[in-house]
C-alpha cells in the first residue's frame, strides 16, 4: 500500500515574514493587499492575528476591529516563491513524486515505504532547521485523506490517516472540509441532510449526481476512501485545466467604456497565456463583484474553440450584458476552461480565413511583446484611461497571476 504525505506550511506568508524579521514573532501579524490599489484584503494571517480572530479575506479595516495591535505588512511574492522552491527541495530528498497545490502545499508519494510518521516528522524538523518554518503532515494511503491529514491538526503536527481509523477520526468531521466541497455544493449537500463527511459517504450515488453531478458521485468516492489519484513527479509540467485572470480596479467601474476595457486587458492577458501553453478554450467564464461586494460567476459554451483576445472579449463581454446588475462594479474576472491543445485540433473547409489571420496577428504581437515588453503593443481602448491597464504592464498582478495559470488537481 502506498505511503502519501500532504505537506501544509503553516500560515505561509505571515511566517515567513517573521521568520526575516524576528521583531515581528510572537506578535499578530497581517500580510495585505495594496490599500491604493484597493486590494487591502488580508492574504495571510499569524497565529497570533489568527487566535485574535483575524480571517483571510477581511479588509485591513475589519482586520484590526477585530485586532486593534495588527501589525500589517506587504507580500513580497518573489521571496515567497523563494521559499516555496526550497521546500521542494527538501521534499526531492525523498521521493520524486511531489505534486504542488498551490505555493504552500504539497503531496508527496513514498512508494511502499513503511515509515510515513518517521519520514512526516522528520521533514518537519528540517523545514525548521533549514527554512525557519513550521508545516503540518497528513500520511495517508491516498492523496484526500492526506489533505484531510494535514488540516486536522495545526500548526506543526503529523496525523495518520489509516484504513483503520478513517471512519473515526473523519467522518464526523463538516462536509466543507472535504477537498473540492466549495460554498455552494456545501449549502446544497445540508439542505439535503448531508453535514459530515460520513452522510456524504453514507449518501446514495444517484441522489448525489442529481445534487452536483458526476462531482457528487466522486465527492461520495473520496470520502470512503476510494482515491486512486496518483502523484505527479516534481518535473512533470502541470496539467493545465483553466487559464484566468482578475483585477480589483482602481476606482468603481461606472460606465459601459469602463467595463469594455478592463474586459480587453484581461481577454488579453488570458488569450496570450493560452497560446503560450498551444491552447483553445470552448467555455468561457466570468466573475463580477459589485461596489456592495456582492459576487457571481456566469459562463458560456462556445460553438468552436478560440484563443484570441477579440474572441474571449466578446464572449466576456455578451456574459456581462446578459447578467449585469445595477451599480458600480468593483472587480472583475476572465477565465477559460474547456481546453484543447492545438496540435489536437481538426481544421475544416468552415473554418474562416479571418479567424486564422486573427491567430497569426496575435501570435506575432506576442513575439513583439516577448521581446520588447507587455507595453510593446497596445491597443487603443486601452488608453480611453490608463489606470484601468496600466495595472499589469507595471507588475501590479493579482495573487494568482504570480502563480501562473491556475492548475487544479
Amino acid at each position: 500500500m502506498k505511503t502519501i504525505l500532504h505537506v501544509d506550511l503553516n500560515n505561509f506568508y505571515a511566517s515567513v515574514e517573521c521568520r526575516d524579521d524576528p521583531s515581528l514573532r510572537g506578535k499578530p501579524v497581517a500580510v495585505c493587499g495594496d490599500i491604493e490599489l484597493r486590494h487591502g484584503i488580508v492574504l495571510a494571517k499569524s497565529e497570533a492575528a489568527k487566535k485574535q480572530g483575524v480571517k483571510t479575506g477581511y479588509t485591513i479595516a475589519d482586520a484590526k476591529r477585530a485586532c486593534p495591535d495588527l501589525i500589517v505588512v506587504k507580500p513580497r511574492m518573489d521571496r515567497y516563491l523563494e521559499f516555496s522552491k526550497g521546500a521542494k527541495r527538501i521534499y526531492a530528498e525523498y521521493t520524486d513524486q511531489v505534486e504542488s497545490f498551490g505555493i504552500d502545499e504539497c503531496w508527496l508519494d513514498l512508494g511502499s515505504y513503511g515509515y510515513g510518521k518517521e519520514t512526516a516528522d522528520e521533514i518537519r524538523q528540517k523545514l525548521k532547521d533549514d527554512l525557519g518554518l513550521t508545516a503540518s503532515v497528513g500520511v495517508s494511503y491516498n492523496k484526500i485523506f492526506a489533505k484531510l491529514g494535514s488540516d486536522y491538526k495545526k500548526p506543526d503536527a503529523t496525523t495518520v490517516i489509516t484504513e483503520e481509523n478513517y471512519k473515526s477520526v473523519l467522518w464526523p468531521l463538516p462536509v466543507g472540509d472535504m477537498l473540492f466541497v466549495g460554498r455552494s455544493a456545501e449549502k446544497r449537500l445540508r439542505m439535503y441532510g448531508i453535514c459530515t463527511i460520513g452522510d456524504l459517504a453514507a449518501a446514495d450515488e444517484r441522489m448525489l449526481r442529481s445534487l452536483l453531478g458526476k462531482n457528487g458521485a466522486m465527492l461520495g468516492r473520496f470520502a470512503n476512501g476510494l482515491d486512486n489519484s496518483v502523484v505527479a513527479r516534481i518535473d512533470d509540467p502541470p496539467l493545465i485545466k483553466s487559464i484566468g485572470n482578475s483585477t480589483t480596479a482602481p476606482r468603481d467601474l461606472v460606465s459601459d467604456d469602463d467595463i469594455k476595457q478592463t474586459y480587453m486587458t484581461l481577454s488579453d492577458l488570458v488569450a496570450s497565456r493560452l497560446r503560450r501553453h498551444g491552447l483553445k478554450c470552448r467555455s468561457v467564464q466570468i466573475s463580477v463583484r459589485n461596489g456592495d461586494l456582492t459576487a457571481y460567476t456566469r459562463q458560456k459554451k462556445l460553438i468552436s474553440p478560440i484563443c484570441t483576445s477579440d474572441e474571449i472579449f466578446g464572449a466576456a463581454t455578451a456574459l456581462y450584458a446578459v447578467n449585469r446588475s445595477a451599480g458600480p462594479v468593483r472587480s472583475l474576472g476572465v477565465r477559460a476552461s474547456d481546453l484543447e491543445t492545438e496540435d489536437g485540433l481538426q481544421m475544416t473547409f468552415l473554418d474562416d480565413i479571418r479567424k486564422l489571420k486573427k491567430e497569426s496577428r496575435e501570435k506575432a504581437i506576442d513575439l513583439l511583446r516577448k521581446k520588447y515588453g507587455i507595453c510593446a503593443v497596445v491597443r487603443g481602448i486601452n488608453l480611453i484611461d490608463p489606470s484601468l491597464s496600466g495595472f499589469f504592464s507595471e507588475g501590479k498582478y493579482e495573487i494568482e497571476d504570480f502563480f501562473g495559470d491556475c492548475v487544479k488537481i
